[in-house]
């Protein structure tokens, strides 16, 4: 296990490609992490899919199936549960054999099992001053705050939040649900980090309660100096005439604090004789303090600029407020099962150090885009972990799942995948790639196929077809094996995309994973604006070909 809870100095961020579970036992110190927060997938029955968006901001027709929101029981279930009702704490084992006594050996049943070791491993690397955010929906809210409550200790729970993420809308024969929950726990409550967000106060509000001026001109409304109950200290004795004690209540400060504010001009005695009252200045505010229902956040609309079509994705503003709340600058704020990355890229912009962690890579390869994309030379150093780094570590994944495999090989270049691995036979394409290398707005393709087993020539003769028939400029053949010479003399024979401004690269290229692996890189005229200005008038002066920048989807 890494040693570098206390050495934050030495710190790198972390995106993990795998299980989190295995990556929590692994690499995560105990009571190393100030915050965390998950959104786990919930047992919907709903594969779900990530439409990537084109530059111009449509969908692209290819839907990719990032993962299958299914849960159901078998022998991997029936192992986790034996585990621990056996080895785990001993609240939690009891919780879960009588979890299954009401529910049986069913589809919930093995979402809550697959859970609680995770909430265990999570509750393990918190701090003593950490905080944990479970984002769930109503449907099992109860079940996994049953569950928070044997890991953590109900003695330690903060609160349920109510976030509206929808709009009203009919549902049969229900109230329609618009809402999700949050579940919120203290690893030792006191001691959690905790600074209160505020809202500012809408004008109903502020025509409402701060109706009064000051000779100066500044608003003002009349607040309350008592608190229920009776104290026996200073905050107990008689001021001026009011016996506090008398009715039953206390002043909300000591007498001699209530003095001082009384000379300041802080306190208003009505000629009535009624009791004293506070004045509070509107330009004092600091807003209405939020409570544990959040309807002020929408959620992402399909137009919404922040949204990639990621079917969990939450909004930023969400992760803001509970960022912002629970954690400090240079804080650690963990994520697993961060998906889109949302939870990442809020820690990165709030300066908090982050770890992410997903179990697809496809996850992986559209949080990497959306760090770089979102801070570009500003951003953090981080580093993935997970991914093959040798040709070994790339045949094990080959091995293990053909479509990570699939995805991580496309990721080397930077393309996305292209077509939804449900949809029957093999086209032939599995990733796309888009350039710019001319001011039309108009961009350019590179059409990308994997292969991980056997390969031969045939193959580079139907992706030259594809090429041709899509009117594609170059095509990319990512191979795990090397290429025969036909294979070679295939590719070579298909010639060069020329680019006006940028000169020629090769129609059809093949580079395998040992190549990739080792730096090298697809050949295309990948520019930024700036760089075509600069491309064209070197062009211009016949100067050497400039150096091209990356461009990201």
């Amino acid at each position: 296990m890494q040693e570098w809870k206390n050495h934050p100095h030495e710190w790198k961020n972390q995106l993990y490609f795998g299980d989190n579970l295995d990556i929590l036992r692994e690499y995560v110190p105990t009571e190393s992490v100030d915050l965390v927060y998950l959104d786990p997938p919930f047992n919907s029955a709903a594969n779900y899919n990530v439409l990537f968006r084109e530059k111009s901001g449509e969908k692209s027709a290819a839907q990719i199936t990032a993962f299958e929101d299914t849960w159901h029981w078998g022998e991997e279930a029936e192992a986790a549960y034996h585990e621990l009702v056996t080895e785990g704490p001993g609240k939690l084992g009891e919780l879960m054999q009588a979890l299954r006594r009401a529910l049986g050996s069913n589809d919930m049943m093995a979402y809550l099992t697959m859970m609680a070791p995770r909430l265990l491993e999570l509750h393990r690397v918190l701090k003593p001053t950490g905080s944990i955010y479970l984002h769930c929906d109503p449907t099992a809210s109860h079940y996994i705050k049953a569950l928070l409550d044997a890991v953590a200790g109900g003695q330690n729970f903060l609160n349920e939040v109510i976030w509206k993420r929808t709009g009203t809308h009919s549902s049969a024969k229900r109230w329609g649900p618009v809402h999700d929950v949050i579940l919120c726990y203290a690893k030792e409550q006191g001691r959690h980090t905790w600074n209160r967000p505020y809202v500012p106060l809408d004008e109903t509000h502020l025509k409402r309660h701060y109706r009064h001026l000051d000779a100066a001109g500044r608003r003002y409304e009349h607040g309350e100096l008592t608190a229920p109950g009776t104290r026996n200290g200073r905050s107990g004795l008689p001021w001026r005439g009011f016996d506090v004690t008398g009715i039953g209540r206390h002043w909300t400060t000591t007498v001699d604090k209530l003095e001082e504010m009384y000379s300041a001009g802080r306190i208003y005695l009505p000629a009535d004789g009624s009791w004293p009252r506070l004045i509070r200045y509107e330009d004092e505010s600091k807003g209405r303090a939020v409570g544990d229902v959040w309807s002020d956040i929408p959620p992402l609309n399909m137009q919404a600029k922040e949204r990639l079509g990621y079917p969990t994705q939450k909004p930023e503003a969400l992760l803001e407020r509970i960022i912002d709340a629970s954690s400090d600058e240079g804080d650690l704020v963990l994520d697993p099962f961060c998906g889109c990355g949302t939870a990442v890229v809020v820690a990165e912009r709030l300066e908090r150090r982050w770890i992410g962690i997903d179990v697809t890579h496809l996850a992986i390869n559209l949080m990497k885009h959306r760090l770089h994309d979102a801070f570009g030379a500003e951003l953090e150093p981080y580093e993935v972990i997970g991914e093959p780094t040798d040709l070994a570590g790339a045949r094990a994944l080959a091995d293990e799942d053909r479509y990570k495999f699939q995805w991580w090989a496309l990721s080397l270049i930077r393309a996305r995948p292209a077509q939804d691995r449900k949809k029957g036979a093999d086209s032939g394409i599995d990733g796309m790639l888009t350039f710019f290398d001319d001011n039309s707005g108009k961009g350019k393709r590179v059409l990308v196929q994997v292969k991980s087993g056997k390969v031969n020539a045939a193959q580079l003769r139907d992706l030259r077809g594809t090429l041709e028939r899509d009117g594609a400029a170059v095509g990319a053949f990512i191979t795990l094996e090397p290429p025969t010479k036909p294979m070679l003399k295939e590719a070579a024979s298909a010639g060069f995309y020329v680019s006006a401004h940028f000169g020629k690269f090769p129609k059809l290229q093949i580079l395998t994973v040992e190549e990739l692996l080792g730096g090298a890189a697809l050949q295309y005229p990948h520019m930024s604006t700036s760089t075509f200005k600069k491309a064209a008038r070197q062009r211009k002066t016949k100067e050497t070909q400039p150096k091209l920048d990356g461009l990201t989807f």
